[in-house]
């Protein structure tokens, strides 16, 4: 294990695998006096066992480590984003099996829950949705959705169904962060404000404008709801990114009552 900063108290733990995301965080923790650490092996955990922990990383690893660790790993649920209301999504969006999109018969936007096991797009039909693979069979559960162009994304950490900081991430698709603006703040307020209390104190909430060339109105629609705990922070302040992963992923037995239907099992 490799650890710097801190005297000892409370730890980010983090993947080896380093990120830019990563990098900032871990700067973010050591400012605020928490010990920083990376997941170099099974020592690391065992090093760790029985200290209060909070985790920045895939959830793969977050699977090995979560029981060792007594981490309560906070996440929506698989259905969140097909239960909203169709003035917040703008498409229709269920939630299935794989085995029952490989019968699409038409395109559709196809991507799990909360992993990538199965690599998110708009396949032209269930024919070219993939098989096999690692964690990948029949019963594996996917979101499809009708295709819809985001004319930007911006991601938005949330806290106690408060916008604590975000910034944008895309336009049309490409990778292109910026500020966040006002709008982004507005949608999600009004968002939390109807269904805050569907999703997890902390979380990573994507949202943006709609892109249709028949109608010139600007609405506004949620991508998806994240991990904050694997969730690239963009042009965020890690400072407030980090306040909402150390309340994702961190001591089960700090967690609130309302938070318990949202732990990853």
């Amino acid at each position: 294990m490799t650890a710097t900063g801190g005297v000892g108290g409370r730890f980010l733990l983090t993947s080896a695998q380093q990120t830019g995301t990563t990098t900032l965080l871990a700067e973010a923790a050591v400012r605020r006096g928490l010990t920083t650490a990376v997941l170099d092996g099974p020592a690391t955990v065992e090093r760790l066992g029985g200290r209060p922990v909070h985790w920045y990383g895939g959830p793969l690893a977050a699977a090995r480590i979560a029981a060792p660790l007594g981490l309560a790993l906070l996440e929506p649920e698989d259905d969140w984003l097909a239960r909203l209301p169709e003035e917040f999504t703008r498409r229709r969006i269920e939630l299935t099996t794989l085995a029952d999109a490989w019968t699409l018969r038409h395109p559709a936007f196809v991507k799990p829950p909360a992993d990538k096991s199965v690599p998110p797009a708009v396949y032209p039909d269930g024919s070219r949705l993939p098989r096999t693979g690692e964690r990948i069979g029949p019963d594996t559960p996917v979101l499809v959705s009708e295709p819809v162009t985001f004319a930007a994304e911006y991601r938005l950490f949330v806290c106690d169904g408060e916008v604590l900081t975000g910034s944008r991430y895309a336009r049309f698709g490409r990778l292109d962060p910026a500020p966040l603006t006002g709008e982004a703040v507005a949608f999600a307020r009004r968002l939390l404000d109807a269904v805050g209390d569907t999703l997890p104190s902390a979380v990573a909430l994507d949202v943006g404008p709609l892109a249709d060339p028949y109608d010139p109105a600007e609405h506004w629609a949620v991508v998806e709801a994240n991990l904050p705990w694997f969730a690239h922070c963009y042009a965020a302040d890690p400072d407030r990114v980090l306040d909402v992963v150390l309340r994702a992923a961190g001591p089960a037995a700090e967690l609130g009552g309302a938070d318990l239907r949202f732990v990853r099992r």
